[in-house]
């Protein structure tokens, strides 16, 4: 028997975590650095209003008002973050912790304390909020004015986290624009097979256009209608003569209605070559087939030959990749890049047939129940009373906050899950069961027969409240019983026990478990569990739902700290075997230490000799003979996921590696841990460690060690690439470096070294720290930029201040007009006026300012993006002048962007505009590359935007935070109202009604919510900046 944890413990902060790389999750929005292409401007200004006490009031005020039902303190602290770019100031505003601000304030914000022992903030009741109060109820009852109820569009309800899009479904344009234009053949050719291959008969050619786009959501091409003659390899278009008209008829290539058909042109004009199978051989499809459904995100078409060798142990037959249409009963063929047709991504077929089959991206889907799972729910509810308890959905967004109650075992998490619908409604529930089995003489007395498996409410033993609970052992007093909703077991006395009423059958049990993503070899082991038990039990977290089920598969985070702390990655590292480290002491001496990795910056990875390293040399020989000897693709990473240990290619051999972030689902960051080298892979390249190995890997710490070299003038961080590329000359082909420990930085987690190329580690003249500190390596000129990259040369002209000294010595080292030597992309492709577009609004600033992205494209953003991040992070730098005005890729965080540069700074920065997503950044021009053809091909996805229906005007910073509460970041609808074209596509703006059409009832009209507010005297912060 155990004490029920009344309490929670600790509330941890419910923003999404940083780790993750797909674009949903970036942090903005804040008009500090969301703002259009227009004028720049500092940065350090709007910062500075922003932590004014007023503005952080109207902003406080505008969330409260918004959270009618009231806000966590967590949930506030991140709302405001999301809105500003910046926590709450309250050390600013003269308070020592936000409790103590918001305890100021009981005009604007009042608080309670649930009964679960988490703070949750309310709007206060004064007369200044009452404006915003009713803008914010009027938009849940009022009557929509000039427009139809309904918005006719292809969307409904939309996930709300758009990029991580994958499944062919998802993939198309909801809108075209009608008029005849280029078009790939190859995938409306894979279109018709598919909808011939329902129609096995045939079918009207009349009947084509709607049934395209029923199925595809798009127009089908004019021009491919004129085309279908041609297409003899794909079907053939017969002609059955009626007495009133002669109807063309679609049919398979092979089909015997074949006496009418037109005269065609030679099979020397079809795509497919005649030498080609017409089909696979079934062996050979069910090789393909195990390989996609291992990646239900997709796979890319020219990752198959690789992936199929290393894999069968054969090669994968030439016509396959000539001829991808042969796939198309097993796979959806999609071409993301219209203009090349070699890069197609494929897509595993659902093996279940209509009626919701499963989500290709599983991990995604909204429906959390599977078939099976209801079955057992509604044979519980059964079997415990006459009465059924629906099942437990797991919460549709990816990164519910959760309470997690214990863990007796990693494969069996128990956890509640946070929110409204969850923990709100168990406390409302429980607060109704109190009132209804209260302590009056009317109250429900004791159940007199009791058995096992029963649902009844319990007045719990310490305190006085009522919980729901199953009799899981009847004995001669007391009765032993499990709380459905906690998560624990208890015994008490039967004069606790009443019939549960059928009005509390209605909300789902609370208790649910979770595995957890990672650890399901080592779900026992104790070292992980008290590892859990220490940093999760009792808290409140974040859970990363990579797989929805019975049981789902998550991935655990503490966000309660200023850097996210991934719980599965921590419980790994219990695993380390503490004797295979490489533990280096401060003035000791160390012979036969292989450098493995010099980085930009100045630090060097090294592996002195230890047990680990040995083992682990010994262990990746066995997994390469293994490998070999294997046939078979379960060792294929379907599942990547940040703290993931898995092996990939490093010279050839393959290493142990951590994936330390996920750009959508097909690229990733990766650190290779035993040899100190970052990398950015497709996720075919990944590969699970093998069960007899795993055990033994896990145990070996990382064996790269982090070091710098000592008594140096110049830290790390700013060494100029001469000084990089000499060291990495001396050491990275030396096998026999020796060195003598300085210094142990624990908080850095950097070793300080004195570094030799021999064993003359006595004669501290003969160190390459000497060495490098007597040399001109390491000065700089004054007032140059200095980075942990190479820097690039300054821009062109009067823009970049007079550090420029190299002059371009040919047009490829030094491209000085990128715009005019490479074509740009086409603009974007609008519906007519009047018309609707499903768009996604990546940022907002107010109604008279906010950027909009097509939903039908913002896949092929994603696989772009993950392009250009392949690309870019395996380029070696090349000078570049840097010129006001020009297209360029700029890296900005972890993801290469497209970009305008706006200014070039003297301090070495550019201010860049993202030409995708609508957002100014300052970076360095060390981040900066020319933008390649292949990159220029899919129109700029950022267009700027007004809202239609409401006088424009300097919106007040209440209106401001209403309207980005109720667009940024969300999937709308976008009625065209006027176009305001421009020479460049940038430029363009557009004004548009924005229509939230999530919920399935009704639609609500953004500007009938901002017609709400009069005209504000003062400008908005961000007003100016649109002009």
């Amino acid at each position: 028997m155990r004490s029920r944890p009344i309490r929670w413990r600790r509330r941890g902060c419910a923003c999404r975590p940083a780790h993750t790389g797909n674009e949903a999750n970036r942090r903005g929005g804040d008009s500090a650095t969301a703002t259009g292409p227009g004028p720049d401007f500092t940065t350090s200004s709007v910062q500075s209003k922003m932590a004014d006490a007023e503005v952080a009031k109207k902003m406080l005020r505008g969330i409260l008002q918004s959270n009618k039902g009231g806000v966590s303190l967590s949930h506030l602290q991140s709302e405001y973050k999301e809105l500003t770019g910046e926590h709450i100031p309250h050390k600013q505003m003269g308070h020592s912790n936000l409790d103590a601000l918001l305890a100021s304030m009981p005009s604007l914000v009042r608080m309670e304390r649930s009964r679960s022992g988490e703070v949750v903030c309310f709007a206060s009741g004064a007369k200044e909020t009452g404006h915003l109060a009713k803008v914010v109820a009027r938009q849940r009852t009022s009557k929509k004015t000039g427009r139809p109820h309904l918005v006719n569009t292809q969307m409904r309800v939309k996930p709300a986290a758009p990029l991580v899009l994958n499944a062919p479904s998802n993939l198309n344009e909801s809108f075209g624009s009608g008029k005849a234009k280029p078009y790939n053949p190859q995938l409306v050719q894979g279109h018709i097979r598919e909808i011939l291959a329902k129609y096995s008969n045939g079918f009207w050619v009349s009947k084509l256009p709607q049934m395209y786009r029923e199925l595809y959501k798009q127009d089908l091409p004019t021009e491919a209608i004129k085309d279908l003659e041609t297409w003899t390899h794909i079907c053939i278009v017969c002609v059955t003569n009626t007495s009133s008209s002669s109807s063309p008829i679609l049919t398979h290539p092979n089909s015997a209605t074949t006496t009418n058909v037109p005269s065609t042109p030679s099979s020397s004009s079809s795509p497919s070559p005649p030498s080609s199978p017409a089909t696979l051989s079934p062996d050979l499809k069910q090789k393909l087939e195990e390989l996609l459904v291992k990646y239900s995100s997709g796979l890319w078409a020219h990752a198959l030959p690789k992936l199929f060798q290393d894999t069968y142990k054969t090669k994968l037959p030439g016509h396959v990749l000539v001829s991808l249409d042969l796939l198309s009963d097993i796979c959806t063929i999609d071409y993301p890049m219209p203009d090349n047709p070699k890069r197609a991504i494929l897509y595993r077929r659902s093996s279940t047939g209509g009626g919701g089959g499963e989500d290709e991206n599983c991990n995604r889907r909204n429906s959390s129940a599977s078939e099976e799972e209801l079955r057992v729910r509604k044979e519980l509810g059964r079997r415990l009373s006459n009465q059924a308890v629906p099942p437990l959905q797991i919460p549709k967004e990816e990164y519910p906050s959760v309470l997690v109650v214990e863990a007796t075992n990693t494969n069996g998490v128990l956890l509640r899950y946070i929110g409204e619908g969850y923990s709100q409604a168990q406390e409302s529930m429980e607060d109704e069961m109190r009132e209804f089995y209260g302590l009056d003489q009317s109250s429900p007395t004791p159940v007199s027969s009791l058995s096992s498996g029963q649902l009844v409410a319990v007045r719990a033993e310490e305190e006085e409240e009522i919980l729901r609970a199953q009799v899981c052992e009847v004995m001669t007093d007391k009765v032993k019983v499990y709380y459905v909703d906690h998560g624990f077991s208890e015994v008490i006395s039967k004069n606790k026990v009443f019939e549960l009423h059928e009005k509390f059958f209605k909300l789902s049990f609370q208790a649910a478990k979770c595995k957890l993503a990672g650890l399901e070899t080592f779900c026992q082991d104790p070292a992980v569990l008290k590892k859990f038990e220490t940093m999760a039990s009792g808290k409140i977290l974040l859970a990363e739902i990579l797989e929805r089920g019975q049981t789902p598969l998550v991935v655990l985070y503490d966000t309660s700290q200023d850097d996210d702390i991934n719980i599965n990655a921590a419980c790994m590292k219990a695993l380390h075997d503490k004797s295979l480290a490489s533990p280096l002491q401060v003035n000791s001496a160390y012979m036969n230490v292989a450098i493995s990795s010099v980085c930009s910056d100045g630090t060097i990875y090294c592996q002195p000799p230890s047990r680990g390293l040995t083992k682990m040399n010994e262990t990746l020989e066995k997994i390469e003979t293994y490998f070999h000897s294997q046939v078979t693709s379960e060792f294929l990473v379907s599942r990547p996921f940040c703290g993931k240990r898995c092996l990939a290619r490093y010279k050839g051999k393959w290493f142990r590696v951590e994936i330390t972030n996920l750009h959508g689902s097909r690229v990733l960051d990766i650190l290779f841990i035993d040899v100190g080298v970052q990398a950015s892979v497709e996720v075919f390249e990944l590969r699970e460690i093998p069960p007899p190995f795993l055990r033994d890997l896990m145990a070996i710490p990382p064996q790269a060690v982090k070091c710098c070299l000592a008594d140096l003038a110049v830290s790390v961080g700013s060494w100029t690439p001469d000084a990089v590329q000499w060291l990495r000359d001396k050491v990275l082909n030396t096998t026999d470096c020796s060195m003598k420990v300085a210094k142990v930085d624990e908080k850095k987690r950097c070793i300080h070294v004195h570094l030799f190329t021999d064993k003359n580690f006595h004669d501290p003249d003969r160190s390459l720290n000497r060495q490098m500190a007597q040399s001109e390596l390491l000065k700089q000129q004054p007032d140059v930029f200095l980075t942990s990259h190479r820097a690039l040369s300054g821009p062109k002209g009067s823009g970049g201040g007079g550090n420029t000294t190299t002059t371009p010595s040919s047009p490829t080292e030094t491209p000085s007009s990128p715009t005019s030597s490479l074509q740009l992309p086409p603009p974007l492709e609008l519906p007519t006026i009047g018309n609707n577009m499903d768009v996604y609004v990546s940022l907002a600033c107010h109604p008279g300012h906010f950027v909009l992205q097509p939903w039908g494209d913002m896949y092929r953003l994603v696989v772009l993006m993950g392009e250009m991040i392949l690309y870019y992070n395996k380029t070696e730098e090349k000078p570049l002048n840097v010129e006001k005005n020009q297209i360029y890729a700029a890296k900005v965080e972890n993801s290469w962007h497209r970009v305008l540069v706006k200014g070039v700074l003297n301090s070495g920065l550019v201010s860049v505009y993202e030409l995708d997503y609508g957002k100014h950044e300052l970076v360095s021009c060390t981040q900066l590359r020319p933008l390649i053809k292949e990159f220029r091909q899919l129109p700029f996805q950022g267009i700027t935007a007004q809202l239609a229906g409401v006088k424009q005007r300097q919106w007040s910073e209440e209106a401001s935070i209403v309207f980005r509460h109720h667009v940024e970041k969300k999937p709308m609808v976008a009625q065209l109202e006027a176009v305001q074209e421009a020479t460049t596509p940038w430029e363009r703006k557009l004004t548009v009604f924005l229509v939230d059409t999530s919920q399935e009832e009704k639609d609500t009209w953004v500007h009938d919510i901002m017609a709400e507010f009069p005209e504000h005297p003062q400008s908005c912060q961000c007003e100016h900046h649109t002009n």
